[in-house]
């Protein structure tokens, strides 16, 4: 599991685990895997300024907090209102039997205990019905939007964003990054993904342990802005991995995409 919770929360999150076991999800028809459908054309917005990051990160990775501290990664993923976030859903949302959370902010960028572009309120969370009834994992996939009271710039505008891609296939190298819990700067790694089943992608990635859930499997990544494709967030089995070497992704298909839209769709 790779979020830590609320300590309000930590209760409830034990026994979803616990009773995730023993669900019994829908059957769903398997996608193709050959055709790459990407929601928009690649969008690189450089951000406005270059602030000091860790080496090989992106000011579009962020780390997610609630009452101070983090608990989750983020990652800015390109719409027309320039403000949509992409993270798993149990960051976002308790799954069968509980609701999404509240007071959430995202801070790009975040390392060493600085938040660069400052911290963003998130808001218009949205998981699919299958996590929100049953804590399906193969729909561990969330959006959000994020503002900040008082700046006219849109965050995409100032961090740049990812474009987001859906049917693609299970073998990508990619740039995998998520903020462990017990640092403050991102964990970064490079490797090729695979399939571990009909929804669910894996790749080997040394120290990606507790807090890291919702990182962004990056591929095509520009090696001048760090920004590219995403085709997953760790999350999905074992809610990313129980192994801190080995994480997850929930395979990004139809139902991802329709999350998208409903997102992006907002007057």
């Amino acid at each position: 599991m790779r979020v830590r919770r609320p300590a309000v929360l930590l209760s409830l999150a034990a026994v979803l685990l616990i009773g995730a076991a023993f669900v019994v999800f829908a059957t769903r028809q398997p996608r193709s895997a050959g055709a790459t459908v990407p929601e928009t054309t690649v969008v690189e917005a450089a951000p406005v300024s270059t602030p000091d990051l860790p080496a090989g990160s992106s000011a579009a990775i962020g780390a997610l907090f609630v009452d101070g501290a983090h608990y989750c990664t983020a990652s800015v993923v390109h719409s027309d209102q320039g403000d949509v976030l992409l993270t798993a859903a149990h960051c976002i949302h308790d799954g069968e039997g509980g609701d999404y959370l509240t007071g959430i902010t995202f801070a790009p960028g975040y390392h060493d205990g600085v938040a660069p572009f400052g911290y963003w309120a998130v808001s218009d969370e949205l998981v699919a019905p299958g996590w929100r009834t049953s804590s399906d994992p193969d729909l561990d996939v969330g959006f959000a939007t994020a503002h900040q009271t008082g700046n006219p710039r849109t965050l995409e505008s100032l961090v740049g964003a990812n474009t987001l891609a859906t049917g693609t296939g299970f073998e990508q190298p990619i740039t995998l990054t998520g903020y462990p819990d017990d640092s403050e700067q991102p964990a970064i790694c490079r490797n090729t993904t695979s399939r571990q089943d009909t929804y669910q992608l894996k790749v080997d990635c040394a120290g990606f342990p507790t807090g890291t859930s919702g990182g962004p499997w990056v591929t095509g990544e520009n090696p001048k802005t760090h920004l590219g494709t995403v085709i997953g967030v760790i999350g999905g089995f074992e809610y990313g991995g129980n192994d801190p070497d080995t994480s997850y992704s929930s395979y990004f298909d139809t139902d991802v995409q329709a999350l998208y839209r409903q997102t992006t769709a907002r007057a």
